[in-house]
Parts: structure tokens; C-alpha cells; sequence
């Protein structure tokens, strides 16, 4: 059994293991270089075997005990039909949403559309780099993608005042979704994905109306992921309550963001814990880093816990302190 599956399943308490959201990425110098070369994002994590070397790259360096996936959240809407492209120094924008031909798409047009990935998956799981190691595939929760799809930019900068006024529409979407997700759920642990992770990364936008955007369409997809024999991680970034969360949606590990209250999770959570250090924190100096990696370290002590971080790992942040980050987790006693 893997470091992680040890935590998930056995919740052992006596190990460590390490991983990171968004650790196949930007701020690696060998990923940058393939960038260079591959200017189109979705073409680029459809490339097998581009997207095989980027998931790889990180494990080849650090020794992580999981590879995640090279791919995007996005790909589902991608899949649906539905224009995604990245603009640099903008990020995603998303086309124009045609319902009928969403309710009308077959499964296997969607799964021969992003059927690279699922090789991608098959390709890793038999890499040798991979022994006693996870393969993480991932989705978005159906309310993020629901964000992306209606907004059709990021909601950096807010929610559009028009994204509530079609309520069909939403109903409609979250509907199909709950479909597209479940498949490509299926098709990555067929594939050979071990876990599956389920990002909300704008649960925090969520202000009412937290059974219909969060926990109904959220558990579905959790009970259904459970079915498949795979555990699931779920990281709702920027929620209040994390203690509800857990209790309604059951997933077997949560990943906390960086601005929750230890003394709150551990009192009010009983599942498995992964996550919760400040990605910024990788910007200061190994000192700052020692403090707060065994803040984390120390207060999860006696409860099954994963290290990784409260958001993805900025494009900024130095090889060494990413070095010196997992030395930190794995010299703890």
C-alpha cells in the first residue's frame, strides 16, 4: 500500500507523505522549456506524451509520493464541446454555451475527445518511477466548472451580474455535468488513477443555496467515486464550514486552503487531512519555511495527514526551497 493510501484507508498516523497541487507546472525550468515549444495549452495536455514527461518531471526532482496528472479542469467543458483556449497574461476564456448539443453529446464522443489523457494515465501508472507511488487524476467540482462555463473567464474578479439570471440554464448545466464528470471520473480510474481528486477551487463565491451548488453535486460525485473502489479527495477552497462539508459530503480525505483555523479543523473534522500551507510561504527563506512546514506537521501529529499545500505552487517559487520543503516533511519525527 502506498505512503498515502496508508493515511486514506489505514490512517496511520506515523507517516508522512508529500505531495503537491499543481507540482507538474510552471515553476519548473523543464516544464517552462516544453512550454516554449508548445504554445497551445489544451493541444499541449493532449499530448500524451508531452503530458507523460510534465507529470513525471516533478517526481524526478522531488520524489513526491504521488504523480497528479498534467492535464486542466477544463478539459471537461473542452470535452462538452464548448471553445476553451488560454491567453497568456490573461488565462482561460470559454466560448458560447449550446445546451441541446450538450444534452444531445454521446459518452463516447467525449471520451474519444480527451481520450490522450486517459492514455497519459495508463502511461504513468506503468512507469517504474511509479512503484509504491499514487497516479492522482482529477476533476472540477461541478459548481467551479459551472463558474467557468456561464462566467466564460475567471471569477478573479467576481461572478458576471447576469451568471444567476438564467436559472434553467444552471439547472440544465449542473445536470450535464454531473453526467460528464462522473464519465471522465470512470475513465481516468479505469485508466489507472488510484485517487481522484475533485477541485472547487471558487467554492468560496458560493454566498446561498449551499445544497444545490455544493453538497448535492459534490456528494454524487463523491458516492460515485466510492463505488469505483477509488478513494477521493475534495479541496472546496475558501468554504466557512468545513465541519458540514465533511459530515454531508463524506469524501475520504479534505484538503484544507491556507486560511483555515487548525485548532477549528482538528476539533470539528475526524477524516483525514491533506493540505493547508500557504503557497507564499515558499517565497520567504528556509527559516520561515521550517516554522510554518512544522506548524502543519505538529498540529496533525496524531491524525492521518498528507502535506501538500492550501493552493497550487506559484510559478515563482525556487527549486531549493521545494527541496528543502520536502526535507523538512520527511526528516519530521
Amino acid at each position: 500500500m502506498t505512503p498515502i493510501q496508508e493515511c486514506l484507508i489505514n490512517k496511520r498516523t506515523d507517516v508522512n507523505p508529500i505531495w503537491l497541487m499543481r507540482q507538474a507546472g510552471r515553476y519548473l525550468p523543464e516544464f517552462r522549456e516544453i512550454r516554449k515549444k508548445n504554445t497551445n495549452f489544451i493541444e499541449l495536455c493532449l499530448n500524451e506524451e508531452l503530458s507523460e514527461i510534465i507529470t513525471l518531471q516533478p517526481l524526478d526532482r522531488f520524489k513526491f509520493d504521488a504523480a497528479i496528472i498534467f492535464s486542466d479542469i477544463l478539459m471537461i467543458p473542452f470535452g462538452m464541446g464548448q471553445k476553451v483556449e488560454f491567453q497568456k497574461n490573461f488565462g482561460p476564456r470559454l466560448g458560447e454555451i449550446n445546451k441541446e448539443e450538450m444534452f444531445n453529446l454521446k459518452e463516447t464522443y467525449f471520451s474519444d475527445k480527451l481520450q490522450p489523457i486517459y492514455k497519459l494515465i495508463n502511461n504513468v501508472k506503468r512507469n517504474e518511477k511509479l512503484k509504491n507511488k499514487d497516479v492522482i487524476g482529477f476533476v472540477g467540482a461541478p459548481w467551479t466548472l459551472l463558474v467557468y462555463m456561464i462566467n466564460k473567464v475567471s471569477p478573479k474578479n467576481g461572478l458576471s451580474k447576469f451568471f444567476f439570471k438564467d436559472t434553467s440554464l444552471i439547472i440544465d448545466i449542473l445536470e450535464i455535468l454531473d453526467k460528464f464528470i462522473k464519465l471522465h471520473i470512470k475513465n481516468q480510474v479505469e485508466a489507472g488513477a488510484t485517487i481522484i481528486q475533485i477541485f472547487d477551487s471558487w467554492a468560496g463565491l458560493i454566498e446561498n443555496d449551499f445544497d444545490k451548488y455544493l453538497y448535492k453535486p459534490t456528494s454524487s460525485l463523491v458516492d460515485y467515486t466510492k463505488k469505483l473502489g477509488v478513494p477521493v479527495i475534495c479541496f472546496p477552497r475558501g468554504i466557512s464550514d468545513y465541519k458540514v462539508f465533511c459530515k454531508v459530503v463524506k469524501p475520504s480525505m479534505v484538503n484544507i486552503d491556507y486560511n483555515v483555523n487548525l485548532k477549528n479543523i482538528i476539533s470539528d473534522v475526524e477524516i483525514p487531512i491533506q493540505g493547508g500551507l500557504d503557497p507564499q510561504i515558499l517565497l520567504t527563506n528556509k527559516d520561515m519555511l521550517n516554522l510554518e512546514v512544522n506548524k502543519y506537521l505538529e498540529a496533525f501529529r496524531d491524525r492521518p495527514y498528507v502535506f501538500n499545500l492550501g493552493h497550487g505552487i506559484l510559478p515563482e517559487t525556487k527549486i531549493e526551497m521545494v527541496e528543502e520543503l520536502v526535507k523538512i516533511v520527511r526528516n519530521f519525527k
